[in-house]
């Protein structure tokens, strides 16, 4: 059985390993696939791993063995799943394996919005703290989470545990799917939806317009749901007085992308969900998928 992973890098970068695919038959293995390599690749394969390659029909249909789609992500908007159905192919993911990382960069952003740790950290190494009047300064204000508000979008797995956390620190959370008045009454706001159609760019000027003045806005779940113009002009207007995004509208980012440069946004690499631990679930549970289906099972199947 000839087992190709097209794009397996991101996965295991240097730190990780597939050797629980290389144990379950003839495993091809590329760090990444360009789309125009895709056909030659799955030839003759029986089963291909892919995070990010978009598999359609036509593809599918020229790779007559073909068997099994394993997705190295939860998300597999990459696959045409009607055609997966209708040739018989079957596709699996790997849910939930993120959880507890995308959570902990949450508040790894909603902490460095508050606490500025980064710039105290700059202006020490500069100098600033060396002969300073006073035991300890301040540079901006820090506010005590336990006086604010979260608003959550989306109260999945990540919704939930990203609540959890927040009650912790003393913050009351208004989850928007229970409470439409969420986004009214919450200093910040957290996006943890899939993106569908219906909802791509939802949270544009409008959405902005009826937010807390001075709220944030912290996104860690897909780039298409926010316009990325509108979210630019409240930060520089002040209507909203930072944001922290894990994602854009295109990965990587064009240059000229509107929520580059800006001194109120902070921006990370799609890394919110990429601790070691996540990614070994990932290589894991592919492993665990493939084996499920070759013994009949249905361990994560989505057709």
């Amino acid at each position: 059985m000839k087992i190709v992973n097209l794009d397996g890098y991101t996965i295991t970068m240097e730190d990780l390993n597939w050797k629980s695919l290389e144990n379950l038959g003839e495993y091809v293995y590329y760090e990444r696939t360009p789309e125009d390599k895709i056909a030659e690749r799955i030839a003759g394969a029986t089963a291909i791993f892919t995070s990010k390659c978009k598999i359609t029909r036509e593809l599918m249909e020229g790779a007559s063995e073909l068997k099994f789609i394993g997705v190295i992500a939860t998300g597999f908007d990459n696959i045409d799943i009607e055609a997966a159905r209708d040739l018989g192919i079957a596709v699996c993911n790997v849910p939930a394996y993120s959880t507890l990382s995308v959570a902990q960069h949450t508040f790894a952003l909603i902490l460095e919005i508050t606490n500025n740790v980064g710039l105290h950290n700059q202006l020490v190494q500069k100098g600033k703290w060396t002969g300073n009047k006073d035991f300890c300064f301040v540079e901006q204000p820090i506010p005590q989470l336990s006086d604010m508000s979260l608003g959550i979008i989306g109260y999945g797995n990540i919704g939930k545990k990203v609540a959890e956390i927040a009650k912790a620190f003393g913050m009351t959370v208004n989850v928007y799917s229970q409470d439409k008045e969420a986004t009214v009454k919450s200093d910040f706001i957290s996006l943890h939806c899939p993106a569908t159609a219906e909802n791509k760019g939802f949270i544009n000027k409008e959405f902005i317009s009826n937010m807390k003045d001075g709220a944030v806005i912290i996104n860690t779940a897909r780039g298409s749901l926010i316009n990325e113009s509108d979210l630019a002009e409240a930060l520089k207007s002040g209507k909203l007085r930072a944001a922290a995004c894990d994602v854009l509208s295109s990965e990587p980012p064009e240059k000229d992308n509107a929520l580059l440069g800006l001194p109120n946004l902070l921006v990370t690499p799609h890394i919110a969900w990429a601790t070691k631990t996540a990614r070994n679930t990932i290589t894991q549970v592919s492993a665990d998928n493939l084996k499920s289906f070759l013994n009949g099972g249905n361990l994560n199947r989505i057709v």
